[in-house]
């Protein structure tokens, strides 16, 4: 159901024509219902809100009368109307960056005051998709709360304008982050005690300038912080909503530093504008029925619908579900409706008297539970602060579309056969069982199968668009080129030469520093000699444990580090001492001169002699 129409966009105060006069000032004692108002600092109206004071000339009808005057009223130009009360933003949406921040100001002046700061309290909050008409229920709970000693007549006269919460007909969004009315009620429980009701309004979910993270994180919010969320749903309950609430419940599970058997408490699906009453009737009892046709888990079930639908099960303590009628073409409509009942639907309205009541009448308000311990105002603040700087931060995944996330499953899909395939291919030429190969033909076979990986990716059918599967080729290439940089490491581990790197390097030093010792000692130069012979006894005690690290394989880090510096040592010394030795000392240096032929003379003998 559309969000119902009034004329313009203008906003309405809840506390406007006629109001005062049909269901004020109720002593507690006698009610057991009292406001608590929101001490604002600004005197001013709310803009686009008409005061009550402006409509009808009369004081505040929370304000104590004087004793001397049942009813005092006073010129507007005495005295401005302070507590005006309205729907505050208590948790702002920054739509360019789409972030979320808390006003803690104004939740600490709402929650911290001292009426109500220590008393339990019952949130009760409306969830769903935009322009549903989540704002124009909550405007009745209003009228419920402020009217519940007339329990005949709560809804009110029939012309009476439905005011309150910020509600107008059309296709555009109206409420953006989470709103809360400006003031606390305190309700009488039959067992004695007072609670402290709080009314919630949320951002509706997949407008056109909401991200899924958005949703799901206003959706998280207020499952978190409330004792009762309505999921406001049309028409009926479709396969893609209880999906939606998957998400969302589990993003919110997320961010919960403990996890109970049950991490939330009340859901009710409220299901609006329902067309088959010769098939389940409307109200609670029609709605149970449905519902457990809905979330039924049979054998022959599809193993995605039956997760889907214990997920649910194991994320509230209790699920119920209410059939709501359409409330008229007039509301649907009509661009001048404004919430008077004449022109609401007699339907509707038997529906809805049923509806609010079993969500705030005294006898059936859920107080807030976290952990199985009774929260306070006071308490509900600080969840607030560390629910809203938990979804402020990077730790939760980001929750993405449908269509996002099955596109990153295809490429990644993709991505995983093209690197099976080049593994493979590589473990045939350089494996566990296969010879040393040399690096210049390993280079190459690299190349040769990198490139048939990559044309391997580029051939499966991909979801996402050229854009999109690029990434994805980007990361199949840095992670193939990731396992070659490994097969070339294996492969050098069988190079003989290059696993007695280090014995030789060290026996090398040992060597070399005999050698100087000895000459130098020979020579006199008894320091020199004491150095060498130093250095000689370092390298022969780091061969010996590098020695044992190999074979027992204890103290690995030790073994890493004088392979380390054994290479260090060959890179920049040893082998450049080599190579240049190598460049100045031919191979003719060491073969023997050929030796000279000898002329050969002609003999005589060669030639036949003649008479």
């Amino acid at each position: 159901m559309a969000e119902v129409g009034l004329s313009g966009l203008r906003k309405r105060n809840h506390f406007e024509q006629n109001q005062t006069r049909k269901r004020h000032v109720f002593d507690e004692g006698v009610s057991g219902v009292e406001d608590v108002p929101l001490s604002l600092p600004d005197p001013r109206p709310h803009p686009h809100m008409g005061s009550r004071a402006e409509a009808d000339g009369e004081t505040d009808e929370w304000e104590q009368a004087p004793e001397t005057s049942p009813v005092n009223e006073r010129p507007v130009t005495e005295e401005p109307l302070v507590d005006s009360p309205r729907p505050i933003q208590i948790v702002l949406a920054d739509e360019d960056n789409h972030k979320f921040e808390l006003d803690t100001e104004a939740l600490e002046k709402l929650l911290l005051q001292e009426e109500v700061r220590d008393l339990n309290v019952v949130v009760v909050s409306v969830a769903g998709a935009f322009r549903k008409g989540k704002s124009f229920l909550l405007d009745f709970m209003l009228r419920y709360m402020h009217n519940q000693q007339q329990a005949d007549w709560w809804l009110g006269e029939d012309d009476e304008p439905l005011t309150g919460f910020s509600w107008r007909g059309g296709c555009e969004r109206e409420t953006t982050g989470i709103q809360v009315w400006s003031k606390v009620f305190v309700v009488d429980k039959p067992d004695g005690s007072k609670v402290a009701v709080l009314l919630v309004d949320t951002q509706g979910a997949f407008d056109s300038q909401s991200t899924i993270k958005d949703c799901a994180t206003v959706f998280a919010l207020s499952t978190m912080t409330s004792s009762v969320q309505v999921y406001n749903l049309s028409q009926n309950i479709q396969e893609d909503d209880l999906q939606h609430l998957q998400l969302f419940t589990e993003y919110g599970r997320l961010a919960l530093e403990e996890i109970y058997l049950k991490p939330f408490q009340s859901l009710m699906f409220l299901i609006r504008d329902w067309s088959y009453p010769y098939e389940h009737n409307y109200g609670l009892e029609g709605g149970k029925r449905f519902l457990e046709k809905r979330l039924e888990v049979k054998q022959n079930q599809h193993e995605e619908l039956q997760t889907v639908r214990k997920h649910i099960h194991s994320c509230f303590s209790n699920i119920g579900c209410f059939l709501l009628p359409h409330p008229g073409l007039k509301v649907a409509t009509n661009p001048m409706f404004d919430g008077r009942l004449k022109d609401i639907d007699g339907d509707f309205k038997e529906a809805l008297g049923n509806l609010v009541p079993l969500l705030l009448a005294p006898e059936n308000l859920v107080e807030k539970e976290i952990g199985g311990a009774k929260v306070t105002c006071r308490d509900l603040v600080e969840y607030f602060k560390a629910y809203i700087k938990i979804y402020q931060g990077e730790e939760l995944p980001h929750p993405k579309s449908m269509l996002q996330a099955t596109a990153e499953a295809n490429n990644l899909t993709a991505v995983a056969g093209a690197k099976d395939t080049y593994s493979k291919s590589m473990e045939m030429v350089c494996g566990g069982d296969k010879p040393y190969i040399a690096p210049a033909d390993l280079e190459r076979c690299h190349e040769e199968f990198k490139e048939g990986s990559v044309r391997q990716f580029r051939a499966v059918k991909k979801m996402g668009g050229e854009d999109f599967c690029k990434r994805y080729q980007e990361q199949l290439e840095g992670e193939l080129d990731e396992a070659y940089s490994n097969f070339h490491k294996h492969n050098e581990g069988k190079n003989i030469f290059y696993a007695a790197r280090t014995p030789a390097t060290l026996f090398v030093v040992m060597f070399a520093t005999y050698i100087v010792s000895g000459l130098t000692g020979f020579i006199g130069m008894n320091t020199i000699a004491v150095l060498a012979n130093l250095v000689m006894g370092v390298a022969l005690m780091m061969l010996c444990m590098w020695a044992y690290v190999k074979y027992s394989g204890e103290f690995r880090d030790v073994g890493t580090v004088i392979d380390l510096l054994a290479d260090t040592l060959w890179e920049q010394v040893l082998s450049k001492l080599f190579e240049s030795a190598r460049s100045r000392i031919t191979w003719s240096s060491f073969l023997p001169a050929a030796p000279m032929q000898r002329k050969r003379l002609t003999s005589n003998n060669n030639y036949k002699k003649t008479d």
